[in-house]
Parts: structure tokens; sequence; C-alpha cells
């Protein structure tokens, strides 16, 4: 097949929907399609479109579509589609009107959507392969990592802030890695760095070492007050490395509904109770590495090749 992918984010961006993006032309490739990522749809011969965000694509989902009604769409869905876009919305709300197929990143998100949609929905687990070598946690320090870009909507800053409650005692460091989307987050950033001996903030960084960090660590954080299915949460999977997570849907359809590693949104207090309990107690460490290590597969590269797969059938048959 022909495959045209359309997705918000430029090219050489380091966000979310372009790594999302490259990863599937990667799988579909491997499977034997073309595949052209595009912006936008610009009227390009194609047997397929896949278009990513279904506010931000839908001028391209609905060029498509009146142009080609006979041949298939699919609408992948972001965090802000799942938990914003598609109930206040009507652009939003029309791409899933207009769509064959809709693609959700962990089974939680189905039960987002309306349910005149949920059968045209197909869970696909973004995979990720580990890096190479053998990376050990630094001597001296308990590291965790907060690995994203410094947005609102990720609450950044509340492993950092729980650090500041911890005892003289903790060996806890926070390394935060990601860069800032407004002067003002980049001067949080920076203030924080200053004034707290447990946080260091180290900018955007490329994706290999971005994987190196998570590797290294001993913990990771994601405090997100909304996420679709997040990138990093699959790559601290992929490399076995526990997370301490906000209690949110989008983490529960990846962790599971008893991940033992869970924290309210923006509860501070509670963060550090965990992160206190995941240095101190040995066994309440090694339940979370195993749970991380137990839920491996479903990060897998073959995995998510299955389900690509699978997905296409369905238009070849």
């Amino acid at each position: 097949m022909k495959i045209s992918l359309v997705t918000p984010a430029p090219p050489r961006s380091r966000k979310g929907n372009r790594v999302t993006a490259i990863s599937w032309s990667r799988h579909l490739r491997a499977l034997g399609h073309r595949v052209y990522i595009e912006e936008k749809y610009t009227g390009r011969g194609c047997d397929l479109l896949i278009a990513l965000h279904a506010r931000r694509s839908f001028p391209s989902v609905a060029r498509f579509r009146e142009a080609h009604p006979g041949l298939p769409l699919i609408v992948g869905l972001t965090g802000t589609d799942l938990y914003q876009d598609i109930r206040t919305n009507a652009d939003a709300r029309l791409s899933l009107e207009l769509a064959d197929r809709l693609i959700v990143l962990q089974s939680m998100g189905v039960e987002e959507l309306p349910r005149r949609h949920r059968g045209k929905a197909r869970v696909i687990v973004q995979s990720v392969k580990a890096p190479a070598g053998d990376f050990q946690p630094r001597k001296g320090s308990f590291e965790v990592c907060v690995v994203g870009h410094l947005r609102s909507v990720k609450d950044p800053f509340r492993a950092a802030k729980a650090t500041r409650l911890l005892k003289p005692p903790s060996k806890i460091k926070v390394v935060q890695a990601g860069g800032a989307l407004t002067k003002e987050m980049a001067d949080q950033a920076r203030s924080e760095a200053k004034t707290n001996p447990r946080y260091k903030w180290i900018g955007e960084i490329p994706r290999w070492k971005a994987l190196r960090l998570i590797s290294r660590s001993r913990l990771h954080v994601l405090s997100s007050e909304m996420e679709g299915g997040a990138n990093v949460l699959c790559e601290a999977i992929a490399c076995s490395v526990p997370t301490l997570a906000s209690r949110i849907s989008g983490s529960i359809g990846l962790l599971g509904e008893d991940y033992p590693g869970y924290f309210e949104v923006k509860d501070t207090d509670r963060l550090a109770s965990m992160l206190d309990r995941a240095e101190k107690d040995a066994d309440y460490y090694r339940e979370l590495k195993n749970w991380s290590k137990r839920i491996k597969p479903i990060v897998s590269p073959s995995t998510e090749r299955k389900c690509w797969k699978d997905l296409i059938a369905e238009f070849s048959a």
C-alpha cells in the first residue's frame, strides 16, 4: 500500500506527535508499505491516509475524505483528543465520524470514545527498543528521572517539589530532561535548580540520550494531568525502570489498575512519601521493578508490528 501519514509536528521536532509518526512509519515500511510523512494532506495519491490528532489534522481528514470517499481513513487519537477535544471541539468530533478506524495508544482510551465509535477503535501501544549496553545506576545517589517537554499539563515540577519534603539522609536526586516551551517554564526550571539541591534540569536532549538517562535511573516519575499513552512511560517500561505515576486514565491503561506506584494528581505529599519508600524499602522497590518487567511485552516492537499488520489487513480484506 501507498500510505500518507499526517502529523501536525514538523520535521526534526522532538515532540511526541513526531516521535509517534516516525515510529509508525518504520513499522509500516517494515511490513512492505510505502509511507510518506506530511504535516498536512496535500492531495498526494495514496491508498490509505493515517492522520495523527483528530483536531489539528482535521483539515487533512476532511480533504482526504471529500476527495476519496471510498478509500480507508485512520485517525490516531492523542491525549488532548481523548480527554479534551472530542468533548469540546466540533472538528475533532467530525474526525471521529469520518474515520474508518480510530487508534488509541492504551486500553483505557477506548472507554473515552462515544459508544457509537468504540467499534472502530484499535489499541496499538507504542513500542520501544531499549538502548544497547549495561546502564548501571550512579553511585552515591538515588537518581530519579523526569523526561518530557515542560508544559503545564505535564505538571513538570511535581517531583522536584516532592524532594523538598525529604529528610537530609535521603540520597534522592531528580534529573529533569526536556525543553521548556515557554519562557516562564524555563525560568521556573532554572529557579528550582538554584534553590533545590536535589534537582537538576538538563534541558532538551536527543531521544537516544533520554533513553540512556532513563536506563541508568532507579525511578522515573510521570506526574501528568493528562496523557493519551505517554511515549516516555513506554520507554521506561522497555528499560525495566519503574515509574511513579499520577493516577490518570492514560497511565492506568498501560500499567494496569492495580499497579502499586500511583499517586493522585498534584499530590506532592504522597509522591514524596512514595519516593522515600522506594529508596528505603527494598521489597517495595522490587515490587515496582518486577511489575515493570512483567508488562514489558506490551511495548515489544514485534507486538506493535503485529497490531499494524492486523489493522492494515482489515482493509486489504
